[in-house]
């Protein structure tokens, strides 16, 4: 019986988060966090890591579970040829996306009015409904339909965001709960290293804006407090629809890449204070680059300007 196209979707999603590097290779897969990763229930998770299984990307070990192979993926194009692939934007998620963002649509709605609006598939619209969980701009309402939230939707929000990271973010550092974990250094130094080497010219705008935003998410988890945090994703979430309707300078991302290795350098050297003020610059210089933000998916829109992560 052929997979469904939802196990068929994450495990393209599971596939990319190993070839981009974010899951390591001989890691153990655990079904209920992939599940609330993706929004969905352990039973896809399952299929997909199934099929992944089949491909050469898992090893199923007996009573223990799904471990990370190494080794391509010889043929999982051929697998879910029929799926979109997670890093591609689809016409109708990028007009709930546009809708939503130029307030065309409730914060509330029911399946049902999306699927008359967009003459779309209750499958398709589960995809698509996934994705946006998972960016962080929609969640499932407890009992019946969906809730949009609240994203920067407006260039001074947008700006006041990054001015609230530079607070934030400088400070984590020097916080007297700061501690250096070198595991994170150690990843998120594996992470920018291939980014230089080879993923910014390879990778989807979207993964790459997704690294730039967890290389910060990381380094403010060493400061233990978990309303750091949580203050950064929510923010990082709010803003990530604009970003991802403008173009990435994939030019600028070297020297980006070079900035995040700089400071962990700094941190490595347990230089803090320094390092805290890298970042402030960092972030300083980032706000300076991105206005004024560009807001369109097409060639229709206002304007085409350069944006980066």
């Amino acid at each position: 019986m052929p997979a469904s196209p939802l196990a068929q979707n994450i495990a393209r999603e599971i596939a990319h988060l190993v070839m981009s590097g974010e899951l390591a290779v001989g890691a153990h897969l655990r079904t209920q966090q992939l599940a609330d990763k993706f929004g969905v229930s352990r039973s896809p998770v399952r299929e997909a890591m199934e099929i992944l299984s089949q491909q050469g990307l898992l090893e199923q070990r007996e009573n223990r579970g799904f471990f990370i192979r190494q080794g391509p993926v010889a043929s999982l194009d051929d697998a879910v040829s029929d799926v979109p692939k997670p890093f591609e934007i689809s016409d109708e998620y990028q007009r709930l996306a546009e809708d939503w963002l130029t307030d065309r649509i409730p914060a509330e709605v029911t399946e049902q009015m999306l699927r008359d609006r967009y003459a779309i598939t209750k499958t398709q619209l589960s995809d698509i409904l996934m994705r946006a969980a998972r960016e962080g701009w929609a969640e499932r309402k407890q009992g019946y339909g969906w809730r949009f939230l609240p994203v920067a939707k407006t260039p001074e929000a947008f700006e006041q965001i990054y001015r609230f990271r530079m607070v934030i973010e400088p400070a984590a550092m020097l916080d007297p709960g700061f501690l250096l974990d070198r595991k994170i250094i150690d990843e998120q130094r594996r992470i920018q290293s291939r980014m230089i080497e080879t993923d910014i010219h390879r990778l989807p705008a979207e993964r790459l804006l997704h690294n730039g935003s967890l290389f910060h998410e990381e380094l403010i988890k060493m400061a233990n407090n978990p309303y750091f945090h949580s203050s950064l994703v929510r923010v990082n979430r709010m803003r990530r629809l604009l970003e991802y309707r403008s173009r990435v300078n994939r030019e600028r991302l070297f020297e980006q890449c070079e900035e995040h290795l700089a400071m962990l350098d700094l941190l490595q050297r347990g230089e803090i204070a320094e390092a805290s003020y890298a970042m402030r610059r960092h972030l300083s210089g980032a706000l300076s680059r991105k206005s004024p933000i560009a807001w369109s998916w097409s060639q229709q829109s206002q304007g085409e300007h350069k944006q980066e992560n």
